[in-house]
């Protein structure tokens, strides 16, 4: 086995530590190091995890650097060839590990694996973050095998196929150290979220491949540290998605959310209005305002990582996955990539 570990990123999450952390040690292959990175928290964790949890390495950071740059900061302190992010908030069973580093192993042109991911609260429904496997459509909305928008399906064995996704979820996500270093690592400047879904991108820009692998399953909690449907999360979401977009997609997809993503996310915007939601709705106006002060920025990334393309990203969608759910199709079967 390469050498490998597992880190936890943890931001003011003692209670979740407590309650999941001896599940992950109990249930992760004895030679692999087990690390949470302390995130600035003011709630004593990193001190309760040397405490109580004396085989888990501690590395702490001054404040909170948010997710992307948190784990960027904190992975240039851990030896290992593989290293599994893992979120503080997922239950981890026997044998999950194993079927990730083997997966890498088999294959070098594997740069992440992913498990399937579950629902900790209904365990026989997938979970939204990642469910068995994600992907975007033309204007850069992020879906999966078992989740579509807002519906999430049952697991019925459906989505047991391991195979090459777009993008799997950062609450569990196996990364081969190397090519997370030579790519840079998570875009830091994302704070959380969509920042495993550009670093995938990125990762196939390369000429690598992002695998989901259902043999091995977690079950995730989700919302742990920012709250679902919280204005944070949506200013988030928009922001960094349209940084994504700007940095890794190809001229021609470029151009049509350029076009059209103004469009369908300012109609966002008044639905959340309309339904009682200003702040999410003030949200989403922020996040195109901090997009345009940025775009300098970001088109000067752009230069660099387009460059360096060697071939263009698998799995996605040329049609728009928002149509397709108001015109009644909520499930991914049927959806071919």
């Amino acid at each position: 086995m390469k050498k490998s570990a597992v880190v936890i990123l943890n931001w003011n999450s003692r209670a979740l530590l407590q309650r999941f952390l001896p599940v992950v040690i109990r249930n992760t292959p004895s030679e692999v190091d087990i690390y949470v990175a302390d995130n600035g928290s003011s709630d004593g964790s990193a001190d309760m995890v040397e405490a109580e949890f004396p085989a888990v390495k501690t590395i702490r950071l001054e404040r909170n650097y948010g997710f992307a740059e948190g784990y960027n900061i904190a992975l240039e302190q851990v030896d290992a060839d593989y290293c599994v992010l893992l979120n503080s908030d997922v239950e981890t069973p026997e044998g999950w590990f194993e079927p990730l580093a083997e997966a890498l192993d088999a294959d070098a042109s594997v740069a992440a694996a992913a498990p399937k991911l579950l629902s900790l609260e209904n365990r026989d429904e997938f979970e939204y973050a990642g469910a068995s496997g994600g992907f975007i459509d033309f204007l850069g909305y992020p879906f999966c095998r078992g989740r579509i928008l807002q519906s999430v399906e049952r697991d019925e064995g459906q989505y047991d196929d391991a195979r090459e996704v777009f993008w799997a979820s950062g609450a569990a996500l196996c990364c081969r150290m190397n090519v997370f270093r030579k790519l840079g690592g998570f875009a830091g400047g994302f704070f959380a979220h969509m920042e495993e879904i550009d670093l995938c991108w990125r990762m196939q820009l390369a000429g690598y491949k992002v695998m989901i692998i259902p043999s091995s399953k977690v079950y995730h909690l989700g919302g742990g540290t920012l709250r679902k449907n919280s204005p944070g999360k949506v200013y988030y979401n928009h922001r960094n998605n349209l940084a994504m977009l700007l940095r890794c997609a190809p001229a021609g997809q470029r151009i049509a959310a350029i076009l059209l993503r103004p469009f369908t996310d300012m109609l966002s915007a008044a639905v959340y209005l309309v339904c009682g939601h200003p702040s999410w709705s003030w949200a989403v106006v922020r996040a195109y305002a901090d997009f345009i002060g940025r775009h300098r920025q970001l088109s000067a990334e752009r230069k660099i990582i387009r460059a360096a393309a060697i071939r263009e990203a698998h799995g996605v969608y040329k049609g728009s996955i928002v149509l397709r759910y108001i015109f009644g199709k909520h499930i991914y079967k049927g959806l071919e990539l």
